[in-house]
């Protein structure tokens, strides 16, 4: 690879780059999120190196390059024709120099620096003008030498096995790889901006779907008061029976924002939420569940974050309680004992409805919520991946934090655990529509196959499918190999039956309403 070339931004920035840029857009894009831009899909590297669906199977929502957009976030990084900003490129050391292959040194810098390093890469549509398309030559060497390198050593083995044991070829590669590398467990991090002060007047709506939690909501509608840039608008939608609600709870304090509260009549949280979104009118929209707890610059952090960024959705810091009557001290002790573990940005590769901001023209834009994931699981990644997508880039934010309680009763998973029953008392799930579960339990759930099917192609559902059962199989103890074994074709049953009623969501298409 040609020596990489210095540009200096109006701000001072260092912009290292190879190729030719458009300076005056790299000087634009630098004000943004990104932390290296490229234009690679028009030169040849749009979906380059498919193989790594032999390790994230469909749980990684880049695995894909997104289709039809001017930028969006992408780690396939042409080597001939990158920039990224100096500080970063010297935090992350550059190109990995264990490759002789300047692609797959491209490639694995940008895998890591997304996946690992908390970086944003974005694709950008005539950054670079060069209309040259590369021919992608990685070598089944360079494949296994990137897989030992980054993962655990099953993943290596398991792409030897579909791509052909009797192969020898692929044999020779693994074993040559495995010999002279091992699993590169610490990575370097970019560190977070610091916050600039909220700019203008932006005003925030936060929702709250609930359910047989009032006391929970109750405690989070306090939070929400105490905060130091406190929401113009909550909206509560309450799914509480009508003979286990106290309707007078909610009106027997005065907050300091407008209090939305509406009795929902339909089923389900995704519905709940769209429910709530059609009566937003902030300029922002806080998604929350009713069993958190969160400090007082909660929501003070989430819009310093989206501006410091100059992006439009973020997802916060989740942290799980021990116990449901832990409070904000206790968070504070976690995040102490996390230390610098919790400052970790970037493109995020979850999203959480407990925790995430989004702008409202955004969430507008993707038709909120997907109601096909009602009585299931999986509708926080389908709408973060949908905000992906349109060319968002959603980022995580470690500044706003929220401790997840997590109370044992009550929420809208009380509707989901007739899933487990199966037989003539089985009350049907949403996801079931005309063909009711009998005897055959379909496992894993049919929502979360809804999403593979709906955002991955086909063969990549198929490469989940043979990883879910070969981890079935070897992944347990030794002693109950056999009767794993045996299981297999129950298990087999049970997976079809499962992306029967997938498909079938997926035949419906997104529905809102």
């Amino acid at each position: 690879m040609q020596q990489l070339k210095e540009f200096k931004t109006n701000s001072g920035e260092l912009i290292l780059y190879a190729g030719k840029p458009n300076f005056d857009k790299l000087e634009q894009l630098s004000l943004g999120a990104g932390d290296s831009w490229h234009s690679s899909f028009e030169q040849g590297y749009k979906n380059a190196f498919p193989e790594l669906v032999y390790q994230t199977a469909t749980f990684f929502w880049y695995l894909n390059d997104f289709d039809n957009l001017d930028a969006c976030v992408s780690w396939r990084v042409n080597p001939n024709a990158f920039a990224v900003r100096k500080s970063v490129w010297e935090t992350l050391n550059g190109f990995n120099k264990d490759y002789k292959n300047p692609q797959i040194q491209a490639l694995d810098f940008g895998y890591n620096a997304l996946r690992n390093s908390g970086a944003v890469l974005l694709y950008v549509r005539g950054l670079f003008e060069e209309a040259k398309k590369d021919e992608i030559n990685i070598t089944a060497k360079d494949r296994y030498t990137f897989f030992i390198k980054n993962f655990k050593l099953e993943h290596a083995i398991f792409m030897w096995y579909r791509k052909g044991f009797w192969k020898r070829k692929e044999g020779q590669a693994f074993f040559d790889a495995k010999k002279h590398f091992r699993k590169t467990d610490s990575k370097p991090t970019i560190k977070p901006r610091i916050l600039n002060p909220i700019q203008g007047n932006p005003t925030v709506s936060y929702i709250i779907p609930t359910m047989m939690r009032q006391d929970y909501t109750l405690q989070l509608l306090q939070d929400l008061a105490n905060q130091s840039f406190p929401p113009t608008q909550v909206v509560l939608v309450d799914a509480t029976p009508e003979n286990q609600r106290d309707a007078s709870l909610y009106a027997a304090k005065e907050y300091p924002f407008e209090l939305v509260l509406k009795w929902q009549q339909t089923k389900g949280s995704c519905r709940a939420r769209n429910e709530a979104i059609d009566l937003c009118t902030g300029d922002y929209i806080v998604f929350g569940d009713d069993d958190i707890r969160i400090p007082a610059d909660f929501i003070e952090n989430h819009i310093r974050f989206l501006q410091t960024y100059n992006t439009g959705a973020c997802n916060g810091l989740d942290i799980r309680a021990d116990h449901q009557k832990q409070d904000l001290n206790d968070l504070e002790s976690k995040l102490t004992k996390l230390g610098s573990k919790r400052w970790v940005c970037g493109s995020t590769q979850m999203f959480s409805n407990a925790n995430s901001c989004v702008k409202r023209a955004l969430v507008n834009q993707v038709k909120g919520n997907d109601i096909n994931f009602d009585g299931g699981y999986g509708e926080d990644s389908d709408f973060g991946l949908s905000l992906s997508k349109i060319g968002v880039v959603v980022m995580h934010n470690p500044f706003s934090v929220n401790l997840h309680l997590k109370p044992p009763a009550g929420g809208y998973r009380f509707w989901g655990t007739e899933a487990k029953v199966i037989g003539k008392k089985r009350k049907a799930q949403p996801w079931e529509l005309d063909t009711p579960v009998t005897f055959i339990k379909p496992v894993p759930s049919p929502t979360i196959l809804y999403g593979m099917v709906k955002h991955f192609t086909p063969k990549q559902v198929n490469e989940y499918r043979y990883k879910y059962f070969f981890l079935f199989l070897f992944k347990g103890p030794k002693i109950s190999f056999l009767y794993r074994l045996l299981k297999i074709p129950y298990k087999q049953l049970q997976f079809n039956k499962s992306l029967f009623y997938a498909k079938k969501l997926k035949d419906l298409g997104k529905r809102t309403s």
